[in-house]
């Protein structure tokens, strides 16, 4: 199951600072988009504002039509003037936006694994939190880690485990709540360069799964073969986008031209 992924008007600032400024952008259900951008663009400030780990400023995200963190409210006007109104926000109850993250699978960058569980743990946690039975989520970890490549080690701590491993568990442990939609914030960013190989194979096999992921990444090459969507940002704007062949090999802002010729 998947869903589409719509962001509206969204704007983050951290003091004066806009990170994020007047982001649009639609995404269809099922589809694959990677996220390029120069360093501080604002690319996974985006990519948590969409579950809401970061907190839009102004903006709003829906996922399959549902408004994710807050409630839209009342409309304020300006001198009686319904051209000028705008949307009021409402903050969701925490457990309202627990649900929500529910079916938002996010992949962190240095894999943020609970150090005194197992990998099978680490990865049930999440579903046995939500109410599912223990038996019922211990036999899909399991089934999550064989499909990860890693069925025989189930029983090893993280500090067991190599940063491929570890980033390999953490994509089972998103996947562990069925969600509709999966974030991967530079998933091998964190890796030495021959573990890079082992998470880019996971992850395309995602790519295939009908799965709607969000990939902030670095590595233009595994862009140009898994994603039918790029974006790219640069100062929290968006000034390209399109299918991988039109952004990546034929980009036409200056600014895209600029960053993909250092990466060559």
């Amino acid at each position: 199951m998947s869903a589409t992924i719509s962001i509206r008007g969204a704007v983050k600032a951290f003091g004066d600072n806009r990170v994020i400024d007047g982001v649009d952008l639609d995404l269809p259900a099922g589809s694959v988009t990677a996220i390029l951008g120069p360093s501080g663009s604002g690319k996974s400030t985006l990519l948590r504002a969409i579950n809401h780990l970061e907190p839009l400023d102004r903006g709003v995200v829906t996922i399959g039509g549902e408004t994710i963190g807050v409630r839209l409210g009342a409309v304020r006007t300006f001198r009686g003037r319904r051209d000028g109104a705008v949307p009021r926000f409402q903050e969701l109850p925490a457990r309202e936006i627990l649900r929500q993250r529910s079916r938002i699978g996010f992949v962190f960058q240095h894999f943020n694994l609970f150090p005194h569980l197992t990998a099978l743990e680490n990865v049930i946690e999440g579903p046995v939190a939500h109410g599912v039975p223990a038996a019922a989520a211990r036999a899909r970890g399991r089934s999550l880690l064989e499909a990860v490549g890693l069925g025989d080690r189930a029983d090893a701590r993280p500090r067991q485990l190599s940063g491929g491993q570890q980033q390999r568990v953490a994509i089972a442990r998103a996947l562990a709540l069925e969600p509709e939609v999966l974030l991967l914030d530079e998933p091998t960013s964190a890796l030495d360069p021959e573990l890079v190989g082992e998470v880019l194979g996971v992850i395309r096999a995602l790519a295939e799964s009908g799965t709607t992921l969000v990939i902030v990444t670095h590595e233009v090459g595994f862009a140009r073969e898994v994603a039918d969507h790029v974006v790219f940002l640069d100062h929290g704007r968006i000034v390209e986008q399109g299918p991988p062949a039109a952004v990546l090999d034929d980009p036409q802002h200056p600014r895209t031209r600029a960053f993909l010729s250092r990466l060559r």
